[in-house]
């Protein structure tokens, strides 16, 4: 067999990570699908004189037209699936008040939300990127927490998972006072661009701490332990396992 998403030979903590984090994260279409319906239920709202249920209606009909290109090309539902969650919810808050900016709270408190689990994950020291981490590691259905048996992983995780911390501060902190302002059009554009761009940044930020650490792994346990097991299988330098 052949692996589906082959490691590289890696000797720190941060060069394991960028690989796992390159595989559990996803790519630019799915962020589109995650943006479109808002950016089509600001457009119906400001062309059909403020009307939220014209704006919910086109809102849900472009996401799931979304959804179905995926089923008809038999790709992956993960990212389009939570754009027609989420803009079902949104159009249900919207529809529910009559006001525009009530299809924006929902976000607002999922971010809220995150910023807290984030912040107690630190404290707990079972850092969320870890999570992240452990996703994309190819044995994760057999020990989805083999990554907290390295110590140095979880420190690294814990730098890492403080720059979702910030990301999460300057959501809420743009979002709600436009929310309490009742500004629609300019709660659309924040929302897209403190999307994809600030995951962008955020991801960017990530990388230098990776690049920047030299976190010495340790052998025997955690993820590196299945990837060094696997060097004992080959005649060759580590290429990782089969997924």
């Amino acid at each position: 067999m052949s692996a589906a998403h082959p490691a590289p030979a890696a000797e720190t903590v941060e060069a394991l990570i960028r690989h796992r984090l390159s595989v559990a994260l996803g790519g630019w279409r799915g962020s589109v699908e995650t943006a479109l319906p808002t950016l089509v239920f600001v457009v119906a709202w400001s062309v059909s004189d403020h009307d939220v249920k014209v704006a919910a209606v086109a809102a849900v009909a472009v996401a799931l037209v979304l959804a179905v290109l995926r089923l008809v090309q038999r790709s992956s539902l993960q990212h389009v699936g939570g754009a027609v969650f989420a803009t079902a919810i949104a159009a249900f808050f919207a529809l529910r008040s009559g006001e525009a900016q009530d299809a924006f709270l929902p976000g607002i408190l999922t971010s809220v939300g995150f910023l807290v689990a984030t912040l107690v994950s630190i404290v707990t020291r079972w850092p969320a990127v870890g999570f992240i981490v452990g996703a994309g590691d190819p044995r994760a259905a057999e020990d989805p927490f083999g990554w907290r048996r390295d110590a140095g992983m979880v420190r690294v995780c814990i730098r890492l998972t403080w720059v979702l911390v910030a990301m999460y501060v300057v959501r809420v902190a743009v979002m709600v006072p436009l929310y309490l302002d009742e500004r629609v059009t300019l709660l659309g554009v924040a929302k897209v661009a403190l999307g994809w761009p600030l995951w962008v940044a955020g991801i960017a930020v990530m990388g230098w701490l990776l690049v920047s650490g030299h976190t010495p792994l340790e052998p025997g346990r955690g993820p590196a332990a299945d990837d060094a097991d696997a060097s004992d299988d080959a005649d060759e330098p580590l290429t990782g396992r089969d997924a």
